[in-house]
């Protein structure tokens, strides 16, 4: 996976962060269009459509895991967040994300998304269960799984 391209995106609300990943950048609306937190408030999520309708992103940190990243890419400023933080961006493949900023406290910012409940933004759709979020693109079936143990890409 590249590390040459970076988006923009806000995380849970209000703060700006700058993701560098190895995927497509679509054009993303300025707006946030859904933002979640687990039960536990763990796991923060936030989920976005872009200007054209098609392309969909979603964004998750957790602050409180076991789990290792991998290397931090280069691209990845020394000041920037490391190995919390999984992208899911349509049409490509899940990954973790680096980037700038704080997220405010869940409980202040976004509802709850209770274990079994599920929430869709274009093709992209996060469950919320005892073991973890999952999130899924239906157009191309590549997801991510995070929770305080592990995270899986695909």
């Amino acid at each position: 996976m590249s590390t040459s391209r970076s988006m923009k995106l806000a995380l849970i609300a209000t703060a700006t962060v700058a993701a560098t990943i190895g995927l497509a950048t679509p054009a993303y609306a300025a707006g946030l269009d859904y933002s979640f937190h687990s039960p536990t408030g763990n796991i923060r999520c936030e989920m976005y459509t872009g200007d054209d309708g098609n392309n969909s992103q979603v964004v998750c940190v957790e602050d409180d895991h076991t789990w290792v990243a991998p290397p931090r890419p280069l691209a990845c400023q020394a000041n920037d967040h490391w190995g919390n933080a999984l992208i899911l961006d349509t049409p490509d493949e899940a990954g973790v994300v680096c980037y700038q900023g704080t997220p405010p406290d869940p409980a202040l910012t976004a509802p709850t998304l209770n274990y079994g409940q599920k929430h869709s933004l274009g093709t992209i759709t996060c469950d919320s269960e005892p073991a973890g979020v999952t999130c899924t693109d239906s157009s191309t079936g590549h997801f991510f799984f995070d929770s305080r143990e592990s995270y899986q890409l695909g």
